[in-house]
């Protein structure tokens, strides 16, 4: 089975992003726990503060799957409801052949 990377955005509004930014470190500590998840990482965006971004590595679709219908995943975005500066952007990423 091939590793699945994905990237997502959550963009938060400013008055919002102290509280948010709580929910989402508990979130990765939660997520780094689970079964399938190889990486969890947190940044925010140095070119436009309030956008946080997760990296992921995960053994496979079923795994993210997993880790999406969580307990954790549902606190988080409950965490962001109302908080949102839009929305939030979830990619699964395919290597590119540089061949």
């Amino acid at each position: 089975m091939a590793e699945l990377h994905v990237v997502a955005t959550i963009p938060v509004a400013p008055e919002h992003v102290e509280p948010l930014r709580a929910a989402l470190r508990t979130l990765v500590e939660a997520t780094r726990q689970e079964e399938g998840c190889l990486a969890y990482d947190l940044y925010e965006s140095a070119a436009a503060p309030g956008v946080f971004v997760t990296v992921e590595r995960w053994t496979g679709q079923e795994a993210l799957d997993a880790h999406m219908a969580s307990p954790h995943i549902a606190a988080a975005l409950g965490a962001a409801d109302g908080a949102l500066a839009g929305d939030i952007a979830i990619h699964p990423l395919v290597p590119v052949d540089a061949g």
